[in-house]
């Protein structure tokens, strides 16, 4: 199998560009109510964002959502409403640059904010929502456990398989393989200081990312396809990856 003659275009930053979601606190996005003042700008800062020792990651996992429910019944609407929308604005900024496919999760987000800026969710429901959306950005945030994946395989995995094609579960379990592989060949043997800056090193790295990407399963990658999907990971490497141990998950301590 041989599908590398090809001239692929990079064409993937512009699908997955983000900005600022929800950075707004709410009593500026909606008249339906204020925030003490001096609370919202410290509220959307922060968030709920727990910490470790040199660990600056929002650990949704750690919000005890019973307790949240019950601060918001007794009348702190607006600041736990704020507090959590911050939270989940920073984790979902997190995790999508981590990984590029989750950007529905953020465009969702968007939605939820937008509806309640323009008066179609009440603060109540606005919470609701917050709150169930956590909940499933948290079974996202694991779903690299559960694919038995680093959090940078699982982009690179994800990358390949998302929004297409659908895979038997052999020929998925080949794609996790040639996912692993192509990262640690680039790690170890591309990724030389400032590559990105040097013409001769990002050829190395196209022709590593063609190399390595034809071995995936011929039927479900067809010529268009493989091209495509070539293009996007290159794009994705490009974007993450600065040079040797460098990168945006050696910065946030998700490679693992």
């Amino acid at each position: 199998m041989n599908r590398k003659k090809s001239q692929w275009q990079i064409g993937y930053a512009s699908e997955f560009q983000t900005g600022p979601v929800g950075a707004q606190p709410l009593a500026q996005q909606s008249r339906r109510g204020t925030l003490p003042s001096g609370l919202d700008e410290s509220i959307a800062a922060e968030g709920y964002v727990i910490r470790g020792e040199g660990d600056h990651r929002v650990d949704l996992s750690k919000i005890d959502f019973e307790a949240l429910k019950a601060r918001f019944a007794k009348g702190h609407k607006h600041i736990e409403a704020e507090r959590l929308k911050a939270s989940i604005g920073r984790k979902l900024r997190e995790m999508v640059r981590a990984n590029r496919t989750r950007m529905d999760f953020l465009k969702k987000f968007q939605e939820m904010i937008d509806e309640y800026s323009a008066g179609s969710l009440n603060i109540e429901e606005l919470f609701k929502k917050l709150t169930a959306f956590a909940q499933v950005l948290n079974e996202e945030d694991k779903r690299a456990i559960s694919e038995q994946l680093t959090e940078e395989e699982l982009a690179v995995f994800d990358l390949l398989t998302k929004p297409d094609p659908v895979l038997k579960k052999s020929e998925e379990a080949l794609v996790k393989k040639v996912a692993r592989e192509l990262l640690e060949k680039l790690k170890h043997e591309k990724f030389v200081l400032d590559w990105r800056k040097r013409q001769q090193s990002r050829a190395a790295v196209k022709t590593a990312i063609e190399d390595v990407l034809d071995q995936l399963p011929e039927g479900p990658y067809p010529k268009t396809l493989y091209d495509k999907k070539c293009a996007v990971v290159y794009q994705h490497f490009y974007d993450s990856y600065f040079g040797e141990n460098r990168s945006v998950y050696a910065t946030t301590g998700m490679s693992m």
